[in-house]
């Protein structure tokens, strides 16, 4: 009798000291996810304005705490294809939210051209799609009871064109990203640098490196080393990836951190294919990918 005693007080010590070693914000803690698809962050639209404006809410099941932090996570696609179901989001929203964050995953205005072959249509439908991200964290800011999230911790992320929207979005101003693609008669209201707690840059790229001096906005960067679609470092066009904003974060103190997964090529595919989005394989990488930038905003933001 002693001794089954004994045993079941160690059988439970192990699983509390087990489960005291997941720490919030940085480890798994929450087994099942609530998700409310198609909510809007600019509810004054008129229903066709508001298809681009919509979003996916991923919470932790039964989760009463207040001031969570929120994560605005944008998918990739050249600001042509892509939406908020692509596979990665929808994976990093659910484990983010898995560890105790809120996560939005938002749709965004796409172009009608193909910004994909056009850097200029580029420029300029990235300015767009960076207003409407804005747009989101105005309305999450505002909305912030509501959801139970702290407005003062608001993290964006993406991979492609979402960590290009991240990045921007994060330290250019709305008069800086407008003069450079060549969008006049600027009419947002924003025109100072966004205020946001972090950015997630799953390889994406800025267009101005000069633009982190504007604000110091920790961040983290992950990107293969054999990315050919958004190149680590300066090529060509003036666009500027991971290794390159690493880089200038470093030389500015900006609080960062990186991992490149050598050998891999752009959505850490071993050869990036736009149609497939990945094997088992390829998700292993970027759960790898989340757990090192929910390990970088634990250590900066909650530590």
């Amino acid at each position: 009798m002693v001794k089954r005693s004994l045993l079941i007080a160690g059988i439970l010590g192990v699983s509390m000291f087990v489960k005291a070693q997941n720490i919030k914000y940085k480890d798994f803690v929450f087994t099942e996810v609530t998700q409310t698809n198609n909510l809007s962050y600019a509810p004054a639209d008129t229903p066709r304005e508001n298809k681009a404006h919509l979003f996916d809410l991923y919470q932790p099941k039964d989760d009463k705490s207040t001031g969570r932090p929120l994560i605005i996570w944008m998918h990739g696609g050249g600001f042509k294809f892509g939406s908020k179901e692509a596979k990665g989001i929808r994976l990093w929203s659910k484990t983010f939210a898995q560890r105790g964050y809120v996560c939005a995953a938002i749709s965004y205005t796409l172009s009608k051209k193909f910004p994909i072959f056009n850097f200029d249509e580029l420029k300029r439908s990235c300015y767009y799609a960076v207003l409407d991200a804005k747009q989101a964290v105005a309305y999450f800011k505002e909305h912030a009871k509501e959801y139970n999230i702290d407005p003062d911790r608001i993290i964006l992320a993406g991979n492609s064109a979402g960590g290009m929207m991240a990045l921007n979005a994060a330290y250019s101003t709305n008069a800086e990203l407008a003069k450079f693609a060549g969008v006049t008669g600027n009419t947002a209201t924003n025109k100072e640098p966004l205020k946001v707690a972090g950015v997630i840059n799953l390889w994406g790229g800025i267009f101005n490196l000069d633009w982190l001096k504007n604000v110091r906005v920790p961040i983290v960067n992950i990107y293969g080393s054999n990315d050919g679609t958004v190149s680590p470092t300066h090529k060509d066009a003036p666009l500027y990836g991971g290794a390159d904003v690493h880089d200038k974060a470093v030389a500015l103190g900006i609080p960062n951190d990186r991992k490149i997964f050598e050998g891999y090529s752009h959505e850490l595919q071993k050869h990036f294919n736009p149609v497939f989005s990945g094997g088992k394989e390829t998700q292993q990488r970027w759960l790898e990918a989340g757990q090192f930038a929910a390990d970088f905003m634990y250590k900066t933001l909650f530590k």
